[in-house]
């Protein structure tokens, strides 16, 4: 079922998601599987599986230094189609541009529609590790909205160069970023939002924010939205903070800004034990307000753990 069909049906009542990271090449998928069986009982309509881009890797070959392409977390669509076998949950696998040529893009989104996998995450992504700043892959898409563009065109039954009769045709539901404190590359606010709106009129049909830990700033960011034309459901994502060292790394990495009260509460915190637990309480008061306001779905970056997850949705769902 497509996301938006899952909050429509809901008919105003907030729904509880979450996204998880494929293991890294040679682990086990049991791992996954036992992170994900203690979120089940709160009865996720999807799960999120992120996708990781190359990375490029030196080995040694005939007594010189090779440089070499590699994925560290492969495997993406099949995990989206073992969690759906497995569990009975949509998911939805994330596509980006950096890293996949428009040719490796329509290849998985065949894949995708084969597996009858229905909902989609089109995203730009990152640079990479030895990239300052993103660049384009050849033959690849620039920026989300071409990518989103591709996904529409293959509802309508246009392949990139083929031309193929179909037996019915893929109807993928579109999700798309959003940057409720800007994307770090944006040079305002407003220009950002103009992104977003470019993606939604190239035809995304949810968006989902990136973490930020002030609600202000997303009831801010999806008033400003509908100000310039936004209309689809805008999901709020929530990530607990979980060690100290997130005070720095989390601002450096997304550009975000901490409240200060958190931040005196995770300094405060002698262990990091005691710092999960105040992520914890932050998040379920961020939670419950977030969801007396009205939001469609809460979903939940958990990177692999689902401990701290659990105990914030035992206390809302």
């Amino acid at each position: 079922m497509k996301i938006t069909d899952h909050i429509k049906n809901a008919n105003g009542e907030t729904l509880f998601s979450f996204e998880i990271v494929p293991p890294v090449k040679g682990k086990n998928i049991q791992h996954l599987y036992d992170n994900i069986d203690p979120l089940m009982e709160f009865k996720p309509p999807f799960i999120d599986v992120t996708t990781s881009r190359e990375e490029f890797v030196y080995r040694e070959k005939d007594g010189l230094l090779e440089k070499q392409v590699t994925r560290m977390r492969p495997g993406t669509v099949g995990i989206c189609a073992s969690l759906q076998h497995k569990y009975g949950v949509d998911t939805v696998p994330h596509v980006l541009c950096g890293g996949f040529t428009k040719e490796e893009t329509e290849y998985l989104l065949v894949d995708c529609q084969y597996l009858g996998i229905e909902n989609l995450m089109a995203l730009r992504g990152d640079a990479r590790k030895d990239q300052q700043y993103f660049e384009a892959t050849k033959g690849g898409h620039s920026y989300a909205t071409g990518l989103v563009k591709q996904i529409k065109d293959l509802n309508s039954g246009k392949y990139l160069h083929d031309d193929c009769e179909m037996d019915h045709l893929p109807d993928f539901c579109i999700g798309v970023a959003g940057y409720p404190e800007k994307h770090l590359e944006a040079p305002s606010l407003k220009s950002d939002l103009k992104r977003l709106k470019e993606k939604v009129d190239a035809g995304a049909d949810y968006v989902v924010t990136q973490m930020f830990f002030d609600n202000q700033k997303y009831f801010e960011f999806v008033e400003a939205a509908k100000n310039i034309g936004i209309h689809i459901p805008i999901i709020p994502g929530i990530k607990p903070i979980a060690v100290k060292r997130h005070l720095q790394v989390l601002p450096q990495v997304f550009r975000i800004d901490l409240p200060q009260d958190l931040i005196d509460a995770v300094d405060g915190c002698n262990t990091n034990k005691d710092v999960r637990q105040v992520g914890i309480e932050w998040a379920i008061q961020q939670s419950k307000e977030l969801k007396e306001a009205g939001v469609p779905v809460l979903h939940y970056y958990s990177m692999g753990k689902s401990d701290n997850i659990k105990a914030i949705a035992k206390e809302l769902f």
